[in-house]
């Protein structure tokens, strides 16, 4: 009988994904914005990512930090932020916040590596009706 074992794993990933909800809830209130958009893409939370480039943003300077923090994010988070922006775009209270984040990522990152991102085809198929 597994179903002790199998409770066991489902209670640890779940204190597991508590503590990392909590990081990313200090993350926030510190304002390390790279840490958070991080954590928030690691846990595939569209929402959350969001919710960092919202709070970016209404910082002075919001864009110029919102261009910092993009760029140094890593190729995987990058491919991850540009498939959440999709779908961000289609809605008029948070498209503004994914036409600054395509900025930035047509402005910062080469044709070449822009077209080496995965599903950048069907990205930018669904993002030319809303732009």
């Amino acid at each position: 009988d597994v179903t002790e074992i199998e409770e066991k794993e489902a209670q640890a990933k779940e204190e597991e994904q508590i503590i990392k909800e909590q990081e990313l809830s200090n993350l926030l209130h510190e304002k390390r914005y790279l840490k958070a958009l991080g954590l928030a893409i690691s846990l595939d939370r569209p929402h959350t990512v969001l919710m960092v480039i919202k709070a970016i943003l209404k910082e002075p300077d919001g864009r110029k930090h919102l261009q910092e923090n993009i760029v140094r994010l890593r190729k995987d988070q990058k491919e991850a932020v540009l498939a959440f922006l999709v779908t961000w775009n289609t809605n008029s209270r948070n498209c503004h916040e994914a036409q600054a984040v395509m900025e930035t990522l047509l402005k910062h990152e080469a044709p070449d590596t822009l077209l080496q991102f995965s599903g950048i085809k069907s990205a930018v198929e669904s993002l030319l009706p809303y732009t």
